[in-house]
């Protein structure tokens, strides 16, 4: 992709991956159909074969010049969505699972390359005695644990009248301190910068040299704090530096696609910082690649 660093491999760490299965979902809980719920939020039906939502998703992405995604399963249960697409266009996607480790038996982890938790979510400390085991099988298997912090909105649900009882109380970065220092094999990413508690993410990242920021989505949260994005991005590469920086955008539906309009807000901002060429690259994506080992 053509950068204002010159030709730089980028790397999504952050892009949502809206299967079949996720719709209907949705359609379930909200006694309509997969139709009617992509008709009421505007976006395109996804194809019921993953295969095909990923060769989508590998055209958008070579429109943008996005040499590769993580892929984020959206619901528990869904890991064989991403882990198809990741095999239907072998070596372009990332398959992230999401998981409810107190709700479900923990999926194999066969063919992921992150595990997503949302305590906030599905209610419960990250510091739960129950994790471990997930944990001690990302640690042996080299997969990235993804843990989001902070706050926690889901549109699609308040678009369409359904509750999120999420509870903030399981939020904070600070709980990830302990298990970070217990895993020091596994590496954690905190989206968002901590999605308003840029603080504590910092202070994580400060004491836990295996915990990652990921830089996605429009970051509205900043103005709980009255910053702007180029101060967070100066902030955060004071504390955790160019090489714990993961960029992101939060991609997630159709027809909208990849979400140039982030990208483009965070170059801007990581070039008015004046940051190198050799920086940008390792946020842009030479990081996850790192991460991932290729």
């Amino acid at each position: 992709m053509q950068t204002p660093w010159g030709e730089c491999a980028v790397t999504d760490a952050h892009v949502h991956f809206f299967s079949r299965p996720f719709f209907e979902s949705l359609a379930g809980q909200s006694g309509r159909s997969a139709e009617q719920i992509g008709g009421l939020l505007g976006w395109e039906l996804p194809p019921a074969e993953p295969a095909e939502l990923a060769q989508q998703w590998a055209s958008e992405l070579d429109a943008a010049g996005i040499a590769r995604a993580a892929i984020i399963a959206s619901m528990p249960g869904d890991e064989s969505s991403v882990t198809a697409a990741a095999a239907a266009c072998p070596g372009r996607f990332l398959p992230y699972a999401m998981v409810n480790p107190l709700a479900e038996q923990a999926p194999a982890l066969d063919g992921l390359r992150g595990i997503c938790l949302f305590p906030a979510m599905h209610r419960y400390a990250i510091g739960s005695p129950g994790i471990d085991s997930l944990l001690e099988q990302a640690s042996g298997r080299g997969v990235i644990v993804f843990v989001h912090c902070g706050v926690l909105t889901v549109g699609v649900r308040r678009k369409l009248g359904l509750p999120s009882p999420f509870d903030m109380r399981f939020s904070n970065p600070i709980d990830l301190h302990a298990v970070a220092l217990r895993y020091p094999r596994v590496n954690f990413v905190v989206p968002h910068f901590g999605a308003g508690y840029f603080r504590e993410a910092l202070m994580l990242a400060d004491l836990c040299p295996n915990v990652y920021l990921d830089t996605s989505s429009s970051n509205s949260w900043i103005r709980y704090e009255g910053l702007d994005l180029a101060t967070v991005f100066r902030r955060a590469l004071e504390v955790a530096g160019p090489s714990r920086l993961l960029f992101g955008t939060d991609s997630s539906f159709f027809p909208r696609g990849w979400n140039y309009e982030v990208y483009e807000q965070q170059t801007r901002a990581l070039l008015e910082l004046g940051i190198s060429s050799a920086d940008a690259r390792m946020i842009l994506g030479e990081n996850l690649e790192r991460l991932v080992g290729k």
